[in-house]
């Protein structure tokens, strides 16, 4: 299975709702960044991904986006296979 990365906030609805869906598919692991701990990070995240908002989730190297783009990419079949992508 894929690495997983998000970015994330200490209270932030999306972040867990974004957690939670990955892990009803199964991973078991994912490296969370906090951006509100750590300032560095979300400029890190920014420059990355041009977006300041968080959850910011990236699955292998493929940066998915926030949890809409999370659940999109899920309704459209795809999340599964990616995160099985070797």
């Amino acid at each position: 299975m894929q690495a997983v990365k998000m970015y994330t906030t200490a209270v932030c609805p999306y972040c867990v709702q974004a957690k939670r869906i990955l892990k009803s598919k199964g991973v078991e692991y994912i490296e969370e960044v906090r951006v509100d701990a750590n300032p560095e990070e979300r400029v890190k995240m920014m420059e990355v991904t041009g977006r300041r908002t968080v959850p910011q989730i990236f699955i292998g190297l493929t940066h998915v986006g926030g949890c809409d783009d999370l659940m999109a990419l899920d309704s459209q079949g795809g999340l599964v296979p990616l995160l099985h992508t070797v």
